[in-house]
């Protein structure tokens, strides 16, 4: 394997043992667990007519387990990120891939809706510490310039979850059952922790502690932009939480075909990932706002194209894409935070699937009042326009001067104070052997 030219540094030793392996591999390691995350949290809502009709409960009831799990990861990741402040990053990659591939095995064995809702929640506490760790991991690892696109590259592990994942579960759950899709999650699981400890970057414990990690919740900053996040993403999930159900009860398609718009869904939110980030490393608000005015008039879309089957597919391409939100919004708490860089991270997955718990909530609760499954349409395109509304408070904060992203020595020390940055694949620690790692 080869390295990057500056994996090294000029006053470093030889070392006896091998090369750290290159970039994309730790990457593609990070972005596994991505995977399986994703295709657990998609699926599950692909899934919702199926596991309900096992389980005798309508549908609007069948997405509490989908709360649940969004539930779990609010709660889990500003607590892990805090107790799990003094421990090195590399152990606590591989503590939080135990814990989902134990939450999703019980899924996957539970007898009733009761223990699926408390074994969703389980599944979902590791989830946002997971991916602020590994955004951070993947952050450190490169120039200060290029983060947005490797924290994409990260996140790409979910959105190609969702080409091929989420298809091939929602396709086992057809074929074996449900339960089988969230054992293969498990295995997924699994093997994230063997990439892991067999890739990713080995560093020292006691890089923050838990009070320094709160220092975070004092700044306003940080507020406006995880509310972005919680309010703006939830149109997304009102219309894909009920999304195979709109396929059949009003575009009318077989069950068969449902994993072909869940995998143009997915391959909208992979290219969305993989382009929109290298705008937002140049100009960082003003791509998550436009972002926001693309997503509102997409949902809004939805209604109108649901009865055909191939304007529809359309439109749930550019809904998917719309997914780069996360990335971008992932970038700028790495701006915001200070010190708190792990808690912040870690924060905008709790934000991510506080949006996850309302728009599904918001969702079901217009079906439930008779307007129909298209409904979730406007629903979601009013939470996008909300949170446009909050990004422009947060635009407001910045002061317009501010509104073009920077870099390195022409950062503003009160808006960036990221963590620094090592050289590519040299963590600071190798100059220092004589301290522990994890």
């Amino acid at each position: 394997m080869t390295t990057s030219p500056h994996a090294t540094s000029p006053s470093a030793k030889p070392k006896s043992h091998s090369a750290p392996p290159h970039l994309a591999v730790v990457l593609f390691s990070l972005a596994m667990g991505g995977f399986a995350i994703g295709t657990t949290e998609f699926a599950s809502m692909s899934l919702l007519p199926f596991f309900a009709a096992d389980l005798h409960i309508d549908e609007p009831t069948a997405g509490h387990a989908i709360s649940a799990y969004a539930l779990g990861v609010v709660l889990g990741a500003p607590l892990i990120a805090v107790l799990g402040a003094k421990f090195a990053r590399r152990t606590q990659l591989l503590a939080l891939m135990a814990v989902f591939a134990l939450g999703n095995a019980l899924t996957a064995l539970a007898p009733g809706f009761g223990s699926m809702v408390a074994a969703r929640f389980l599944s979902g506490l590791p989830h946002g510490a997971y991916f602020g760790i590994a955004a951070l991991v993947a952050a450190s690892l490169v120039p200060q310039h290029r983060r947005s696109q490797v924290v994409g590259q990260v996140m790409l592990g979910l959105t190609i979850a969702t080409i091929i994942g989420v298809p091939l579960a929602n396709l086992i759950g057809q074929m074996v059952g449900w339960r089988a899709s969230f054992g293969l999650v498990s295995v997924l699981a699994l093997l994230t922790m063997l990439l892991c400890a067999s890739f990713a970057p080995r560093d020292r414990a006691g890089r923050s502690d838990p009070l320094r990690e709160l220092g975070a919740l004092k700044s306003r900053r940080v507020w406006t932009t995880l509310a972005i996040s919680a309010i703006g993403f939830g149109g997304m999930f009102a219309v894909y939480t009920y999304l195979a159900t709109t396929l059949i009860e009003v575009t009318k398609v077989s069950t068969e075909v449902i994993p072909f718009f869940l995998a143009i869904f997915g391959i909208g939110a992979t290219l969305g990932n993989l382009f929109v980030p290298r705008f937002a490393d140049r100009a960082l608000m003003p791509t998550a706002g436009g972002i926001l005015v693309f997503a509102a008039v997409a949902l809004l879309v939805f209604p109108l194209v649901a009865g055909n089957p191939w304007l529809l597919a359309i439109d749930i391409f550019a809904i998917g894409a719309s997914v780069a939100l996360g990335a971008v919004l992932q970038t700028r708490l790495m701006d915001v935070a200070g010190d708190a860089q792990a808690l912040a991270a870690a924060l905008n997955h709790s934000a991510f699937n506080t949006a996850n718990a309302l728009g599904p909530f918001l969702g079901g609760l217009a079906i439930r009042q008779g307007l129909g499954w298209t409904s979730t349409g406007p629903v979601g395109a009013g939470l996008a326009v909300l949170g446009l509304l909050i990004w422009f408070i947060a635009w407001r904060d910045n002061g317009p001067a501010q509104l073009e992203h920077v870099s390195g020595s022409d950062a503003a020390p009160s808006e960036a104070a990221p963590l620094k940055q090592a050289p590519p694949l040299a963590p600071r620690e190798r100059s220092r052997p004589k301290e522990p790692v994890a």
